[in-house]
């Protein structure tokens, strides 16, 4: 089984979860996608479903395959959010962020009652933080929001480069119109405190650690998906 199908064996397995007449949060990414493609399926089959999109992006294709979508002030209160991940713990902490819209998906997902991440297994990991973390800045004082970042980051022993993300020549602009920085601090033992660091700086518009969001992780591999739950030790996994 390559990757793509690992990624629709998550996707079908979220579906499950989903109900005529929810009020669906639908994510960004290349497993979001496959997630979408099998929704228009069943939207197309009879099942009555209002998205609100978490990217420009997963928008189009929404509108593309026939999902109805509305704005998040149309539906400010949501069922469930199902959306990828980047990296995923065992207390279900997340990095999200890798395609550049986690500020509208942890706005999405706060809005929800529920978040279920879809992913495979190569991003099931004891500690976060191989993957960089993203953190979406202001670009008014970005040299001065750096500092800070850094300076936060090694008061928890954290040292590492903050590269800004670029999409080949330009500057990488989130939908909102910000940047990011992609931080390569290694393990990350206390994501918690690192996230309230983070909300502390006032450029930093928002950051890639999504922490007690996530209900339910379902992970897809070659045998198939399993789901991941959070409990109070850390993760059972069946």
């Amino acid at each position: 089984m390559d990757a793509r199908e690992m990624k629709i064996k998550a996707a079908a397995a979220a579906l499950e979860h989903v109900e005529d007449g929810m009020r669906l949060g639908i994510g960004t990414g290349s497993t979001a996608e496959e997630f979408v493609r099998l929704l228009a399926e069943k939207v197309a089959g009879g099942l009555k479903v209002e998205g609100v999109p978490t990217s420009e992006r997963t928008a189009r294709l929404c509108v593309e395959l026939g999902v109805s979508l509305k704005s998040l002030d149309e539906l400010p209160e949501l069922d469930l959010t199902i959306d990828g991940a980047d990296e995923v713990d065992g207390n279900l902490f997340l990095i999200k962020g890798g395609g550049g819209a986690l500020l509208r998906e942890k706005i999405v997902a706060g809005a929800s009652k529920r978040m279920i991440v879809i992913a495979d297994e190569s991003k099931v990991v004891d500690t976060l933080g191989a993957f960089p973390l993203p953190i979406e800045i202001n670009p008014f004082g970005s040299v001065a929001t750096r500092v800070a970042i850094e300076k936060r980051a090694s008061r928890l022993g954290l040292s590492g480069e903050l590269k800004l993300r670029r999409n080949g020549e330009d500057i990488f602009t989130t939908d909102g119109g910000h940047h990011i920085f992609d931080a390569s601090f290694g393990r990350i033992p206390d994501a918690e405190a690192l996230a309230g660091a983070l909300n502390s700086i006032p450029g930093v518009v928002e950051h890639g650690l999504f922490i007690h969001m996530a209900s339910l992780a379902i992970i897809a591999g070659p045998a198939g998906a399993r789901t991941l739950k959070a409990n109070n030790t850390g993760a059972n996994l069946s």
